[in-house]
């Protein structure tokens, strides 16, 4: 049964700014191994972890760091959840989430689905 969903948009250019300004926000918005990606992959785990954040119906017991965007061997991107995050997804009765990611130009997307027992 889907519980929720979530997209998010992200512009590029304007995401990479913010980071240029305050690059505090990397530490604060990404795991250590997310850190070394490009601006555009990083706009597209950021759209991401706001659209989980929809998917759930809020933000309460997530945190940003404990949210990672990893890869399958396909390069199928999925969620590695840690922490408090990932214990209240499951107090949520989340029992799997679906992630896909695009960027293009200047915008990078996300769209979550998550799914729950009946």
């Amino acid at each position: 049964m889907i519980a929720g969903i979530g997209v998010d948009l992200v512009d590029v250019p304007r995401f990479e700014r913010s980071l240029e300004r305050t690059p505090r926000l990397l530490e604060r918005l990404f795991s250590p191994a997310e850190r070394p990606l490009k601006p555009r992959s990083l706009a597209a785990r950021y759209a991401a972890k706001e659209a989980l954040i929809k998917a759930l119906g809020g933000s309460e017991g997530v945190h940003w760091v404990d949210i990672e965007i990893a890869s399958e061997a396909s390069g199928r991107p999925v969620f590695a959840l840690t922490g408090e995050t990932a214990a209240t997804v499951s107090r949520r009765g989340i029992t799997a989430l679906h992630l896909s990611l695009s960027h293009d130009a200047n915008l990078a997307t996300a769209y979550v689905v998550a799914e729950g027992a009946p």
